[in-house]
This record gives C-alpha cells, structure tokens and sequence, in this order.
C-alpha cells in the first residue's frame, strides 16, 4: 500500500520506510479519540463516564499533536511542501467543513436551508484539528530559528488563554492553547522515543497512568472539562486571568507526563493494526459523522446502552468502528476527499531548470 501524503497522516517522507512504532502510536491515538466521543453523551448521568473521558483528553490530542511536530522538523516551505500542505490539509479541510456542515443541516438542524451560507473560517467540530495543523506547520521554520521556541510557544499558549476577545476564526484558542505541544514534538529526536520504552520508563508509566485516573475519578464533579479543549478563555470559562495561567502550564505539564506514559506502552514492532496507524486520518475525519449521527439518531436513548454492559458495548464499537475506517478498502474509496488529487493545481518543477548565474562584481 502507497503510504499517504505525510501532510495528511504525519507520517515518514515519501520514499522512508515506515516505522511501526508510530503507526502503532496514531493508530490507538485515533481509537482513545473515537472512545471519547462515545463517552462524551454518557456524561451526565456517569461519573465513570466522565473521568475516563477527561482522562483521555488530558493527553490523547497532545499525542497527536506532538507527532505531528515530529513529523514537521524539515518543513521548510518548499514548494513542494506547500503544496502537499495544502492538498493533504488545507483542502480536506474544506471539504470536510461543507460536509460536517450540510450533514448537520440534513440530520439535525433541519430547520436551516441545506445551503444557506456559513463560514468556511468556522471549523465544524474536528475539523479544528486540520487547519490547526496548516497553521502549525507553516509556522515550523520560525520554530526552527528561535532560541527558546518552547518557553516562547508556552507563553503564547498562557496568554491566549486569558484573551477573550480573541475571536473564533480558525477556532485560534486551540491552535495557540496546542501550540507548545506541536512545538515540543519538533524538539523531539528518535532517541527520546526510544528512552519511553524503556523498562524503567514503562513501570513508571504503569504507576502514574492509573493513579491519575483514579485522582480523575475524584476531581471530575469538581473541574469543568471544558479545560481540556483549550477552546475557551480562562473568562469565557468564569474564571479570573490568573486561572487560565496556571491551568495552561498545568494542563501542558499533565498532558506531557500522561502523552509519555501512553508512548511508553506504545508496542514498538508490527502487529496486525501497525498498518492501520496509516490510515489515521481517515478514521479521525470520518467517524465523527457517525458520532454525531449517533446523538441525533437517538442511538443512546435506547435502553440496554443506559446499562453498564452497554457502557462497555458502545466503547468496543466505537473502537470497531474506527478501526474500520482505517482500513485499506475504506481508504480507497474515500481518498478523493481526504486526499484529493491536486497535482493538476500546482506547477511542475522543471529539472532541466537551472538557476540563473549572477554576473560577478567587477
């Protein structure tokens, strides 16, 4: 199987061999997101419920994020990067929006006109995470250059979190509360990952992981959850500046400690979901159709999903279902909208082309 553009998936560059760690690490990252939109509608009535889903957030798009920093250490702007940038990102961004958008009109508000205008600078739901990741990497070569690029990323993400009047276009709290991770990630060397799965690091991992979720348990009556989106200002949340301060450095400091542990247990050689790991992006762009659909289906109205053994079922298909729009036969048949062909878009370089010489000073 060809693998993917690397804007679409993180992966390696074309022509690398893939390595199966982190296939491995996006394939259950995409499968942790999909269990949290099964979780998110069982949270009023299930403190469970709610801890293990603010749990998974705490850490599940961090990862994401900071693999994608990975991934982003040679961009440099070249043409070519541009243009893989905007057909494996800007594009199905769009694309994605207008079809979240129109699905939404269909299936839930059926009282709007189907193609009444809307906003192409308003993300509809996880479409967030796409223009999130153009504007990231754009912004990689400055990262590159400066000196401090974490300790200035975490103070950009500090103070967006106490700008209220930042406005929604391109949902900018998220893509400046995620900054410091994506910036981290382009720290990150093959050897740091190496040392996460350690023996050392993976006992270490099984200690902190499920002392955090039981400490989780505890707090999730006592925290809005909506921290761990970073969409909303430390005001907009009904807390003073000096709230979204600390919260920003602590959800950063838990969400790097809980990313290592799930990195720790990410299995480093190939397994029958390591191919899957390719195909991330299209069981993260497609399963939130049916995530939301489930809601306005009335899926969860039924009776045996408000029981504990139904808590467990609908978790097991999400993790099913997700698995499934991974797969080779999924890819093929909706790679005209996650990567569409763009090649017709762009120019050709011209390697016959050499550049002009400059005459000498005389």
């Amino acid at each position: 199987m060809a693998d993917p553009p690397p804007e679409a998936t993180d992966g390696p560059p074309k022509g690398k061999p893939r390595d199966p760690y982190f296939d491995n690490a996006k394939y259950l990252a995409i499968v942790l997101v999909a269990m949290g939109h099964v979780w998110a509608p069982l949270m009023p009535d299930s403190r469970a419920a709610t801890a293990l889903y603010m749990f998974v957030y705490a850490f599940h798009m961090p990862a994401f994020i900071m693999l994608a920093g990975y991934f982003s250490r040679s961009f440099t702007g070249k043409p070519a990067q541009i243009g893989r940038l905007i057909s494996g990102v800007l594009v199905p961004y769009l694309i994605f929006v207008v079809g979240y958008t129109l699905f939404d009109r269909w299936v839930n508000n059926t009282d709007k006109p189907l193609l009444e205008p809307f906003s192409l600078l308003d993300p509809y739901y996880l479409t967030w995470f796409l223009i999130a990741l153009f504007c990231w990497r754009l912004s990689a070569p400055l990262w590159r250059v400066l000196r401090w690029p974490l300790p200035i990323s975490l103070a950009i993400a500090a103070i967006a979190s106490v700008s209220p009047d930042l406005g929604n276009d391109f949902n900018i709290m998220r893509v400046l509360q995620f900054l410091p991770f994506f910036v981290l990630g382009m720290l990150l060397r093959r050897e740091h990952f190496t040392l996460l799965v350690r023996r050392e690091a993976r006992i270490a991992a099984a200690v902190i992981a499920p002392v955090t979720l039981v400490f989780t348990y505890w707090v999730a009556p006592r925290m809005d959850y909506h921290w761990f989106y970073r969409s909303h200002s430390a005001q907009g949340l009904g807390f003073t500046w000096d709230y979204g301060v600390i919260m920003s450095l602590a959800l950063f400091g838990c969400g790097l400690v809980l990313t290592a542990c799930f990195l720790a247990f990410v299995p480093r050689r190939h397994l029958w979901f390591t191919a899957l790991g390719a195909g991330s992006i299209y069981g993260y762009l497609l399963h939130g159709f049916l995530a939301k659909g489930s809601r306005w289906w009335g899926w969860y109205d039924l009776d045996w999903v408000q029981t504990p053994a139904g808590y467990v079922a609908i978790t097991l298909i999400g993790a099913a279902v997700v698995t499934l729009l991974c797969t080779t036969p999924v890819q093929k048949m909706f790679r005209w909208v996650v990567e569409p062909p763009m090649d017709w878009a762009f120019k050709k370089d011209d390697p016959a082309a050499k550049p002009e010489r400059v005459p000498a000073a005389k």
